[in-house]
């Protein structure tokens, strides 16, 4: 089941005040008996269904379409403490606040069937009733939908890889994502196969590091033109399709961009070197025309200051630029976690740099290949933030 996502980009400006381009993909789904259709951002850096009530009077939920709980034939409302606990109707009923990179959004929860594609099952998601106006206000799509681990969402029958692989709906436990930065190329996220028209290499799998919720690897350096530069030694990256930019905490965004020492009329464009992430013993590559945004009046390097607590923090972030050059695959099989990095193949060729892109370890990166064989799908049905 593969569904087409959509690419918007607006001018926004930082935490710290300076302008930048903020990019979100965004693709449709159903909800509800009749269904109502929204447009949802596929988010691996939150575990939750987010849509916009009728109830909600912010300018953010107003500007967008709201799900009608009485037009639904099949909605239940349900405790957002992940129990199941069903509520009769005018009983006391609990909320949830979640808290993104930028803004937050608050809201009672629900059950009823939720539609991807020709894919339906009856789930339990949150149902906004505040919308801060940032960042949601600027966005065409209506709200969120969480690809995060389990760990992440108020329960398991909130997430909706979990409940798609326990029905065995999909062929394989995993989903990948496909992100180009051209209109003319279609974007897409695939639940159930790997698509290997986008890959112009091999997948190089590396295990989830730990049990945040995030989709979350071992960060051990990061390098310029392949030489480890000793900026971020032991950190932790994750791989993030909501975020809109590269991310990371103060001190490493601060010293990565002093050594990188971009000009802002980017005028040492041609000079500046391949910045690389040392993954699993692989680098992986981006060119300086991937990290940096030369369309506007200014030199815009996609590296944003995210300071995230502990305990989940420090954190790296993989956003929009890493993956539009790399083609992600994520793996959820009976706890057996992996993701898989791959060049990503744009206009249906491999670019002039994929050689370049993937530098990979002299003794392989794992044997998921065998275990769990990806399966290419033929005929799909087409239907900026990181959670704190």
């Amino acid at each position: 089941m593969s569904i087409t996502l959509q690419r918007r980009s607006v001018r926004a400006r930082t935490s710290r005040n300076t302008p930048s381009r903020s990019t979100a993909y965004f693709g449709r789904l159903r909800v509800g008996n009749p269904p109502q259709s929204f447009n949802v951002v596929f988010d691996t850096g939150s575990g939750n269904l987010v849509i916009p009530g009728d109830e909600c009077a912010s300018n953010a939920c107003r500007t967008h379409s709201r799900f009608s709980q009485n037009k639904s034939n099949t909605a239940v409302d349900v405790s957002c403490d992940g129990s199941g606990r069903i509520f009769q109707k005018n009983g006391d009923r609990d909320e949830v606040t979640i808290a993104f990179g930028t803004g937050e959004i608050s809201g009672k929860c629900l059950q009823d069937v939720i539609c991807m594609g020709q894919v339906c099952d009856r789930g339990s998601f949150i149902l906004a009733t505040y919308e801060s106006d940032n960042p949601f206000k600027m966005f065409k799509f209506d709200g969120v939908l969480g690809l995060g681990l389990d760990f992440m969402s108020q329960g398991e029958n909130f997430n909706v890889m979990s409940r798609l692989t326990k029905a065995t709906l999909l062929r394989q436990p995993l989903f990948s994502v496909f992100l180009s930065d051209k209109d003319s190329e279609q974007s897409e996220i695939t639940f159930g196969a790997v698509k290997q028209e986008h890959l112009a290499s091999e997948l190089a799998w590396v295990d989830v590091a730990r049990n945040s919720g995030y989709w979350e690897v071992k960060l051990d350096d990061i390098t310029f033109d392949n030489v480890p530069q000793g900026l971020c030694i032991g950190c932790y990256v994750a791989v993030d399709t909501g975020t809109s930019e590269l991310a990371g905490p103060s001190y490493v965004i601060d010293n990565l961009a002093l050594k990188l020492g971009v000009k802002s009329d980017c005028s040492n464009l041609h000079e500046l070197p391949r910045l690389g992430f040392l993954v699993n013993g692989n680098i992986l590559n981006l060119e300086p025309k991937d990290y940096i945004d030369t369309s506007g009046s200014f030199c815009d390097v996609s590296l944003m200051p995210l300071d995230v607590p502990p305990p989940k923090g420090p954190l790296f972030v993989f956003g929009v630029p890493f993956l539009q050059k790399f083609y992600t695959v994520y793996v959820d099989d009976n706890g057996k976690r992996k993701i898989g990095f791959g060049v990503a193949r744009h206009g249906g060729r491999a670019s002039v740099d994929s050689e370049e892109a993937l530098i990979p370890q002299q003794q392989g990166s794992g044997v998921l290949e065998q275990e769990l064989a990806p399966v290419a799908l033929a005929d799909g049905d087409n239907g900026q933030h990181t959670q704190t």
